[in-house]
């Protein structure tokens, strides 16, 4: 009884420590699912923010205008020679298609506004259909031109969000053309109304928002005043001219910056007092200015930009010409709400007009871009493409491959196999490992000073690209080779020793076999790894801009990567979308790539 007693509280106390660790356990596993649930958010946030930035450019706006391919502008002598159909004026042809689509188009200004709707390369994509069909010269053909890319990103909805509101009442338009009335039986344009007086509001505190900014930079300049005053106090004590000199220059400077501030405040608060009382009105007419929305009546398959909006019409410029001016019964005419300001985008009212024009025509549609996965770079965003920069990552891979996946075999056999165990092998594995570590913008210093500056290879080209990687990539075919060297058993050599093979033969013949899917993983994610660098091929050139596709490894060339890069700095809005796109692109072929090792390494792995 006496040792049950008193081995109780020991059992008791082993209790108690095994449920701690099994709680200390649970609580480790669950940080490691959290940890786990939090990296797979992460990297889902960031595929989504991606892919929705980016599906949008494998697609591209194209208008359909019927062109007549006059063959006195195209071969007047009929010769037919492709150099000189190659050198007609096709720009000509698509603005005066342009003209025929738009006939109330009038004055220089819409011209030139009418004329950038099409792409500067849809003349080039005419030159090539023509070069390709010559029997059609002297027809009048309709053909799909690339849209520019503005026209696109409108298209697409990315300009600008847009509402359209439904009607009640009957509108009576009083003209076809120019300066017209639109007047309805219904509280529609007191609705109108409305939501202008809550833009004014809107704009009220944004110019509130400016003004808070412009008395914190007002009273900055008046604290720069006083700390120069007091300066120029200080240098007259002195007796320093020169620098009294300086300072009054300042001074001045500063006291002409204060004036100008002040005159801004001041206009700044009266616009605030207009716009608050404007506000407050009761009904009343409101003039539309370009920091208002934009409001356009859709009536008899016309467009009519409201200029000054009152409770029972809206008077307008027309935009599209009206068909008539017969009434329109409630649900046959919409009032179209462009939200974003027309003194902040960059497709103005008139250019929407024409692009709805179209729509209503079926002569503007998406389309697959395939030029995107065709074409080489482009100052111009909807003819830009990756096509350039997978050629040239592809050239640039090729050599990486070529070059680095033998040489890492043969040294990660010679180090593993045959090099005698000694100081200067440890220091060659020691330093191996190192370069595994090595930032990859030095791989790209050392490839500009040997390459380039040393040997006098060209720069931005696919071989150099490939020998710089192949430094880079190396180190890590050697240690990956190595280990799958290492996990072959030990028995299989002896096995083979043992039957009298020789080393080179048990080597080559037995051991290199089995680690060889090993070598293959290591070697594609070491590709995988060069295939997304960037930083060592800016430092061999590759950041220059290349629009031919490269043909040979010395050609002028990017890669994905640096294509990223560059179209990433571009201030065009429409270079966004291919930013994200290429990028699906190059994660596309990474995960490819990844999938590839896996697959082979679950194919020939053996399990002893």
């Amino acid at each position: 009884m006496a040792g049950a007693t008193n081995t109780t509280p020991a059992i008791d106390k082993v209790q108690a420590s095994l449920k701690k660790r099994y709680a200390r356990e649970r609580r480790f596993r669950y940080i490691g699912m959290g940890a786990v649930v939090l990296g797979m958010l992460f990297v889902s946030v960031l595929f989504i923010s991606i892919v929705s930035k980016g599906y949008t450019a494998f697609q591209q706006t194209y208008i359909r205008l019927a062109v007549d391919l006059d063959e006195a502008v195209i071969d007047p002598d009929g010769t037919r020679d492709p150099k000189k159909i190659a050198r007609a004026d096709y720009q000509g042809l698509v603005k005066k298609a342009l003209r025929e689509t738009f006939p109330f188009v009038s004055g220089r200004r819409e011209k030139r506004d009418l004329y950038k709707i099409v792409s500067s390369g849809a003349s080039f994509q005419l030159a090539d259909i023509v070069k390709r069909n010559p029997e059609l010269i002297g027809t009048r053909q309709a053909f799909w031109l690339v849209a520019d890319d503005d026209i696109d990103v409108y298209f697409k909805g990315k300009a600008t969000k847009t509402d359209v509101q439904s009607t009640r009442g009957i509108a009576s338009p009083t003209g076809t053309t120019g300066e017209i009335k639109i007047l309805s039986t219904a509280k529609d344009f007191a609705e109108v109304l409305a939501g202008i007086k809550a833009d004014l509001l809107a704009l009220a505190r944004s110019k509130e928002r400016e003004l808070g900014k412009q008395k914190n930079a007002f009273e900055s300049i008046g604290y720069e005043i006083v700390a120069l005053e007091q300066a120029v106090v200080e240098a007259r004590s002195a007796g320093d001219s020169e620098r009294i000199g300086f300072l009054e220059t300042d001074l001045s400077d500063k006291v002409a910056q204060r004036s100008s501030a002040q005159t801004l405040l001041e206009g700044l608060q009266t616009q605030i007092a207009d716009l608050q009382r404007r506000a407050a009105a009761l009904g009343g007419e409101e003039r539309l200015t370009p920091e208002m929305p934009s409001y356009l009546i859709k009536i008899n398959a016309g467009l009519v930009k409201a200029t000054q909006v009152e409770n029972s019409g809206v008077a307008g410029q027309v935009l599209v010409p009206l068909h008539s001016t017969a009434a329109a019964a409630a649900g046959q005419w919409e009032v179209m709400v462009l939200e974003t300001p027309e003194g902040s985008r960059r497709v103005k009212d008139q250019v929407i007009a024409w692009v709805w024009d179209l729509q209503q025509r079926g002569a503007i549609e998406k389309q697959f871009n395939s030029a995107f996965f065709s074409s080489g770079d482009s100052r111009e965003p909807e003819l830009a493409g990756i096509g350039g920069a997978a050629a040239g990552s592809l050239l640039t891979l090729l050599v990486t491959l070529v070059l680095s996946f033998p040489i890492g075999v043969a040294a990660a056999v010679y180090l593993e196999e045959f090099a005698p165990k000694n100081r200067w092998t440890d220091l060659i594995e020691v330093n191996i490992n190192n370069l595994a570590a090595v930032p990859s913008i030095v791989f790209g210093l050392l490839g500009l000073a040997v390459f380039i500056n040393f040997f006098g290879l060209p720069r931005s080209a696919p071989l150099v690209g490939g020998l710089v990687l192949t430094l880079m990539t190396l180190p890590t075919i050697i240690i990956a080779s190595r280990a799958a060297l290492k996990s072959v058993p030990p028995s299989i050599r002896e096995a083979a020793l043992g039957v009298g093979a020789s080393k080179m033969q048990t080597i080559f013949h037995h051991v290199l076999p089995l680690a060889m899917p090993g070598m293959l993983t290591g070697t594609i994610i070491g590709m995988a790894q060069a295939l997304g660098e960037s930083a060592p091929l800016l430092m061999i050139g590759m950041v220059a801009f290349i629009v031919d596709i490269p043909g040979g490894l010395t050609d002028p060339a990017t890669v994905l990567p640096v294509q990223i890069f560059l179209w990433a700095d571009s201030p065009e809005r429409a270079f966004v979308e291919r930013t994200s796109a290429a990028i699906m692109v190059l994660l596309a072929f990474l995960i490819a790539m990844n999938a590839f090792a896996v697959i082979l390494r679950r194919r020939f792995e053996r399990r002893w």
